[in-house]
C-alpha cells in the first residue's frame, strides 16, 4: 500500500503559491509616496454589521499623483469609512468633503520609510511562517506514510522534495521583500 504513495506537490505548490499572493497583496498596500487605489484594500468598514472591504462601500479613485479619493454610497457610511481609514495605520488624514473623502499622500519621510520597511518585513515573515506550516504538513504526510509502510529511502526522497519546494519559495519571499524595501526607500 505504502509503495504507491505519492505526496501531492502540486497542492503544496499551490499553497505555497497561495502565501506568495498574499504576500503580493499586503505588499500592494504599502504606500511608497504614490497615490494608488490597491493601497486601501486591507482597509475594512463596519458597514450594515458585518466589516466590508472600503471598496464594496464606495467608489475609489486616484485623480492624481498623490490623492485618492472615495466616494461612499451612503451617507451614513461616511464618518465610519473616515474612523476605519484613520485606524488602519496607513498614516494618512481623511478630509471630507460632503460624502467623498479625500486622502491627499504625504511625501514620506526617512523615519516613515524605515518603518515601512519594517512592515514589510513583517508581511514577508508571515508569508515565510505560512510556506513553512505548508512544509510541515507536507512532512506529516510522509510520516503518516511512513507508518504505513513507507520505505526509509522513499521518505528521504519525499522528504527532500519538500524541503526543495519550501526553499525555492523562501527565496521568492526574500526577493520579493527586498524588491519592495527598494522600492520604500527610493526618494
Amino acid at each position: 500500500m505504502a509503495d504507491d504513495f505519492i505526496l501531492d506537490t502540486d497542492a503544496l505548490t499551490r499553497r505555497m503559491d497561495g502565501a506568495i499572493a498574499s504576500l503580493r497583496t499586503e505588499f500592494a498596500s504599502l504606500r511608497t509616496g504614490r497615490a494608488s487605489a490597491s493601497m486601501l484594500e486591507p482597509v475594512m468598514v463596519d458597514a450594515y454589521g458585518s466589516m466590508t472591504p472600503i471598496n464594496q462601500v464606495g467608489t475609489v479613485n486616484v485623480p492624481e499623483p498623490r490623492m485618492v479619493t472615495i466616494n461612499v454610497w451612503d451617507k451614513g457610511l461616511v464618518g465610519k469609512v473616515e474612523k476605519a481609514i484613520r485606524e488602519s495605520g496607513l498614516g494618512i488624514n481623511p478630509q471630507l468633503n460632503g460624502t467623498i473623502i479625500m486622502l491627499p499622500i504625504p511625501e514620506l519621510n526617512e523615519e516613515r520609510r524605515r518603518d515601512l520597511t519594517k512592515v514589510a518585513g513583517n508581511y514577508a515573515e508571515h508569508a515565510r511562517v505560512s510556506i513553512r506550516n505548508i512544509r510541515r504538513d507536507g512532512m506529516d504526510q510522509i510520516k503518516k506514510a511512513k507508518a504505513d509502510g513507507l520505505s526509509e529511502d522513499d521518505q528521504k526522497f519525499w522528504e527532500a522534495e519538500v524541503q526543495e519546494l519550501t526553499d525555492a519559495y523562501i527565496k521568492k519571499v526574500d526577493a520579493a521583500l527586498e524588491t519592495k524595501q527598494e522600492e520604500i526607500m527610493q526618494v
